[in-house]
Formats: C-alpha cells, sequence, structure tokens
C-alpha cells in the first residue's frame, strides 16, 4: 500500500520565503515538515511507499529525498557522524515521486499518483499538518480492518460556528475504537458517512465534525477521478470523487482529537508549531525557554 503526499502548491502564504524554498522544506526543529509528514505515511503496517506529488519547479524536495555520499562523508571527515546518519536516514526513506504542474485542485494532484498506486487503497496525507507521534493513521488502519476493508477519513469536532469554514461529514455513530467506548463526536467514535457537505451554514450542518487531512481510500477513488468534472475553483476536487464512492461503496470515519496534530499551513500556525515540539521535548523546552529570556518565557506561563 502506498500514501500519497500532495507537495506542487506555491506556498503564496509562506511568500516571500517561498520564492526559493518549497513550503515544504521549512523547518519545524531541525527537521522539514515534510520529512515528519513521510515518516508519519509509513508508520501503519500495510504502508510500503510513500508518494510525493511534486512540482518540476520544487526540485529542492527530490534533491533532499536523494543520498548524497560526498555530503555525507564530507560530514564524517569533519567529525559529524550523528549528523551524517541522520542526513542518509532522511535520504534513504522509501519515497517517490510523480508531477503535478498545474493546479487543478487536491482531487487531480492525488490522480497524479494513479499508476503508482496500482490497484490497492491509499492513504492521503495533506502536508501542512502532521501528528507527532504517527498514529492517526494507524488507526484508521485499524478501523479499516475491522469493517472489510473500507474507506476511513479522519474527523474532529470544530465549535458550531465555525462548522461553514469545513468540510463537515453527515451520518451516524457505529462504534467505537476497541477498547474504548466513546460515543457521538467524542475522541475514539467511528461514525459511518451518509454524505460529505462542504461549508454548511451553522443550522444546516448534519454534524460538527470537519474533515482533518488524513484519508484511507479504496482504489476506486482513483476510476472515479478519472472521470470527475471541475468542482469548487473550477478544480478537480477529491470530495466529489469521495461521495460519488459513498454511492458505491461504505466509508467510515474516525473521530480524532482535534489538537493531536500540528497545524504548519499559516507563517503563525508554522511558529506555534515550532514552540509546541520545543517545549514537548523536556531537554529543549529549557533551553528554549532560556533562549526567550524571562520576557518570552512569561509569555508561554
Amino acid at each position: 500500500m502506498k500514501a500519497i503526499i500532495p507537495a506542487a502548491g506555491l506556498g503564496t502564504r509562506f511568500l516571500p520565503a517561498t520564492r526559493c524554498m518549497p513550503k515544504e522544506l521549512l523547518p519545524v526543529l531541525n527537521k522539514p515538515i515534510l520529512q515528519y509528514v513521510v515518516e508519519e505515511a509509513l508508520e501503519p503496517e500495510g504502508v510500503d511507499g510513500v508518494v510525493i506529488v511534486n512540482s518540476h519547479d520544487k526540485p529542492e524536495i527530490e534533491r533532499y529525498f536523494s543520498v548524497d555520499e560526498n555530503f555525507e562523508n564530507m560530514l564524517r571527515s569533519r567529525g559529524k557522524d550523528s549528523a551524517a546518519d541522520e542526513v542518509h536516514a532522511a535520504a534513504s526513506l522509501p519515497v517517490s515521486f510523480v508531477y503535478q504542474d498545474e493546479p487543478r485542485g487536491l482531487g487531480h494532484a492525488v490522480h497524479c499518483a494513479a499508476e503508482a498506486v496500482g490497484d490497492e487503497p491509499f492513504f492521503v496525507l495533506l502536508g501542512d499538518y502532521f501528528v507527532p507521534d504517527r498514529q492517526m493513521c494507524v488507526r484508521m488502519e485499524q478501523v479499516s480492518r475491522e469493517h472489510n476493508g473500507a474507506s476511513v477519513i479522519a474527523v474532529a469536532p470544530v465549535p458550531a460556528d465555525q462548522v461553514s469554514r469545513y468540510g463537515i461529514i453527515a451520518g451516524e455513530c457505529v462504534g467505537s475504537l476497541p477498547g474504548t467506548d466513546a460515543t457521538g463526536e467524542n475522541e475514539g467514535a467511528v461514525w459511518k458517512i451518509s454524505g460529505l457537505v462542504e461549508k454548511p451554514k451553522p443550522e444546516d450542518a448534519p454534524s460538527h465534525l470537519f474533515i482533518v487531512g488524513r484519508y484511507l481510500l479504496s482504489h476506486r477513488v482513483m476510476d472515479l477521478l478519472a472521470t470527475q468534472t471541475p468542482g469548487a475553483g473550477n478544480e478537480i476536487q477529491l470530495t466529489d470523487s469521495m461521495e460519488r464512492l459513498l454511492a458505491e461503496e461504505d466509508m467510515y470515519a474516525l473521530v480524532v482529537d482535534p489538537d493531536e496534530g500540528c497545524d504548519t499551513g499559516t507563517p503563525v500556525a508554522w511558529a506555534a508549531t515550532n514552540a509546541r515540539m520545543a517545549l514537548s521535548d523536556p531537554e529543549l523546552a529549557v533551553a528554549f525557554r532560556e533562549e526567550l529570556g524571562e520576557r518570552g518565557a512569561a509569555l508561554l506561563g
């Protein structure tokens, strides 16, 4: 099974920095955002490779995931074996590339990887969000196995006055993860999806559960994307093909903690994620607070 990570976007929210550097390679501490997502994608037992949907205008991404023996040898010659090992480990991750050189929507980006995916189910992980403990997709795979290999998406609760900003699911709670007794819109609950509603008015929302950006999809979605007509923004939308899939196959949703993952989609969110990751490590947290000084540390509480 493969996991697809769309990474062909322009990163306009981070301009002017992304004029010369792909947004996906911006660092969170000492690793690029994209490496966190790749490592998360490889965590489920069934995944044996990651397909990055790149643009030919962003060759730096492919270079990052390619072994550079000269660079590694230079590091080792300077006594930096640990750094060389980390560089080699990142470059040796099982990553391949396909290309989307025209911005035609998430559905089009996913379909660019159709040949690499073949006739197997596949994950899709959006690249501006990562889960530090890498367990969300693992749990999604577990839900899929328990429902005869059905498609599963991750969803999280959002306040009622914010549903109009997101894609919201319709359906009903049909169970929970083994070992939990979650119900309704609580973490661990499993829903059978009956519909997907894009940015509904609060009074029209069928639930308060929005799509987080983690999908485990039947290979049938690739067939549907091949014939998908443009939707919102005159782009090929993944959710449009998912809605068509609902007419043919069951689809489920796993409710996750909205704070389980780290958002890097905007400069403010990216900065907050760097702070969160620094504070989550006991040793780094001490150094981070010292670096901020008394006034900065006071702001953190």
